[in-house]
């Protein structure tokens, strides 16, 4: 019987407390697994049985591998966002609150760095439904775009109407920019990402500073008409 064929509801535990330990039993060994092994190389046969649980079981939590990945997303996300809470809840300066946030962001991240190089190379795909862009991970895409449209309406920065709705978007996209940077950074500690950080974080802030300037207006909504049109 292949893995794809294995019924997903037999010995399927309830929703129970026990079950919810099982269910981060299954998702913790499945990162252990991904970071010692890779993700193509572990099978959802493997976690179950690393884990001590049926493999109907494993298939009844998690419905794939994909599905083990997304649920990971969305646990990463909330821990970004519990880790950026004191500097939103504290900070109106909206480099401040930028840069918090991004520096958060790598240190939920960090003790995946590890496992990030080579399940990268499956995200990375423009069909994979893994990518931070895709369908399936719109979720965690969305919660992460909110996080950053908390650091804009929480912060004093004055923008340009043009750009406030769409500047959300534009920070995630460059946090994404600075995780795949960090990716790939082999410093130590990943030094060189926060280097990033800390540099980029007052150029963003006075490019949306310069945005309200009436000579930069003409400028600011082509490149918001450009972005737009490239959604479609």
């Amino acid at each position: 019987m292949s893995e794809a064929s294995v019924p997903t509801t037999a010995a399927a535990e309830p929703a129970t407390a026990k079950g919810e330990q099982t269910r981060r039993l299954i998702l913790d060994t499945a990162m252990r697994l991904f970071r010692e092994r890779g993700y193509t190389q572990t099978t959802m046969r493997a976690i179950a049985k690393e884990a001590g649980v049926a493999v109907g079981n494993a298939y009844y939590y998690f419905g794939s591998k994909e599905h083990l990945i997304q649920e990971f997303y969305a646990g990463t996300q909330a821990e970004h966002r519990a880790a950026t809470a004191a500097v939103l809840r504290a900070e109106p300066d909206f480099a401040a609150r930028l840069r918090g946030v991004l520096h958060a962001g790598i240190d939920v991240n960090t003790p995946y760095h590890a496992f990030a190089a080579t399940f990268f190379k499956t995200a990375a795909e423009p069909t994979s439904p893994l990518s931070p862009f895709s369908t399936e991970s719109s979720g965690a895409r969305e919660a992460s775009i909110a996080l950053f449209r908390e650091v804009v309406e929480g912060s004093t920065a004055k923008v340009d109407p043009e750009l406030r709705a769409d500047l959300p978007e534009l920070l995630w996209l460059a946090y994404m920019g600075v995780v795949l940077y960090w990716v790939h950074d082999r410093s130590p500690e990943q030094a060189k990402t926060r280097r990033l950080i800390d540099g980029a974080t007052p150029l963003i802030d006075r490019l949306v500073g310069l945005s309200r300037l009436r000579v930069l207006r003409p400028v600011t909504r082509e490149v918001m008409q450009l972005i737009r049109s490239l959604r479609q």
